[in-house]
């Protein structure tokens, strides 16, 4: 028996063979429902096949795709095919489908996967760089497929790195979404303008497939969503008679240290032209002179928070003078006292309105600026200020860059040079 899925144009591709099938967009996009229909079918056309679905996380079967394939198995009219168990489906030829949480996994109960055709990764932005390394050389047998739907996050999960940047040769992935979707209810319709009109800065992750720029609390989110509709994202070029300056947040040495971020900007004008970002975690400080040296910024002037005046947990030597005898020109910013932090912000939010930004190098960086948020106690809608997660390193570097733009006059580098717009502002975008 031959069951056909019903598929939106964009997924088509997907019902033919391939190693690796990825389908990545926003709600409403049909891609979970192709893959479970598709799940079903392949289990009636081939009978005894064993399959697994797969979270990193499942702490009960109630947050996995199991009820979707029920729901499938019935609207295939193939029930009778399959016995619906408490904690699997058994398919024809007894075959079964298992759903399985990969954080409980490790490299030797893994094996007890080996003999499945098909693994179906669902909300697979959340499996870890470990559980995909896991995962790929377990499901092994002939012809073997390795399926997986998310709605993008962020660049660095482990599933974007290895199906879009670029795709294996071996792989089909498509981009799909609520437009793509011909059986797009009305009611998600309805939910989706709703989010369009009350919560434009999460729309585009949520229902375009985006990667996700904000959370609730986001300090800078709106600004970069503007700078971007204004044109401020795009190539802006270093002008070669003016400081360059290299604003750092500074981490340390060893896997459990804090992340090193910084930025590299000029300031023209009333202007600041944002050139480059670097970042890094657990290197030791060589590393970042040498990529400053490698992106063309040895003369770069580097400003330092206060804490450039402590000692290295390596060396003992203050990173000031590391810097200084390295051939850098540095600077060590006062600690602005109490409420810092919120000080820095204040400062970006003034400021963004003037700063451009260009958009490849800078990429990183302003992943940190849109995921910069405040901690919340959601029962009690109580702020802590400031999230101090991945994202805090590069906000807090770009906040001592508008600190010291906003210094008085006396103490700002000088130039004579007039107010410019970046070069090439056509490619702006």
């Amino acid at each position: 028996m031959i069951l056909r899925p019903s598929a939106p144009r964009k997924l088509a591709p997907l019902l033919q063979a391939s190693r690796y099938k990825g389908a990545h967009g926003g709600r409403g996009s049909g891609k979970s429902h192709l893959f479970a229909e598709l799940l079903v079918a392949e289990h009636v056309r081939l009978l005894g096949t064993r399959s697994v679905c797969i979270r990193e996380v499942q702490k009960s079967l109630k947050e996995s795709s199991k009820r979707l394939i029920e729901d499938k198995i019935g609207a295939l009219n193939v029930g009778g095919q399959f016995r619906v168990l408490e904690d699997r489906i058994m398919a024809p030829g007894d075959g079964v489908i298992l759903f399985q949480g990969m954080q409980d996994h490790t490299a030797e109960t893994i094996k007890s996967l080996e003999g499945c055709r098909f693994a179906w990764i669902e909300e697979a932005q959340s499996l870890s760089e470990r559980s995909l390394a896991l995962l790929r050389p377990t499901i092994r047998v002939e012809q073997s497929e390795i399926w997986a739907s998310w709605n993008p996050r962020r660049k660095s999960d482990a599933i974007d790195k290895f199906l879009r940047q670029p795709k294996p040769d071996n792989a089909t992935v498509v981009e799909v979404n609520w437009r793509d979707n011909p059986w797009f209810p009305q009611v998600l319709e309805e939910e989706r303008q709703t989010d369009l009109k009350l919560y434009p800065d999460r729309y585009d992750h949520i229902w375009e497939g985006g990667y996700a720029k904000a959370l609730e609390g986001a300090y800078f989110a709106r600004h970069l969503a503007e700078a971007k509709a204004q044109g401020r994202i795009g190539r802006v070029s270093r002008d070669p008679l003016l400081l360059v300056q290299a604003f750092w947040d500074l981490g340390g040495a060893g896997a459990r240290a804090d992340a090193m971020a910084i930025w590299l900007a000029q300031f023209v004008g009333k202007e600041i032209w944002v050139l480059d970002y670097i970042e890094g975690q657990g290197q030791v400080l060589g590393y970042y002179l040498d990529q400053l040296r490698k992106r063309g910024w040895e003369t770069a002037r580097c400003v330092l928070p206060h804490d450039g005046v402590n000692t290295n947990n390596i060396t003992g030597k203050r990173y000031q003078d590391h810097l200084r005898d390295a051939g850098f020109d540095t600077r060590v910013i006062p600690n602005q006292g109490p409420g810092a932090a919120m000080l820095r912000i204040e400062a970006v939010r003034r400021l963004f309105p003037r700063i451009w930004f260009n958009e490849e190098a800078t990429e990183p960086g302003r992943e940190a600026l849109g995921w910069y948020h405040e901690k919340r106690d959601a029962e009690r809608n109580v702020g802590f200020g400031p999230n101090h997660d991945w994202a805090s390193h590069g906000a807090d570097a770009f906040g001592l860059m508008c600190i010291v733009y906003e210094e008085p006059q006396s103490r700002k580098p000088r130039s004579s040079m007039p107010a410019v717009r970046p070069l090439d502002p056509i490619t702006n975008y």
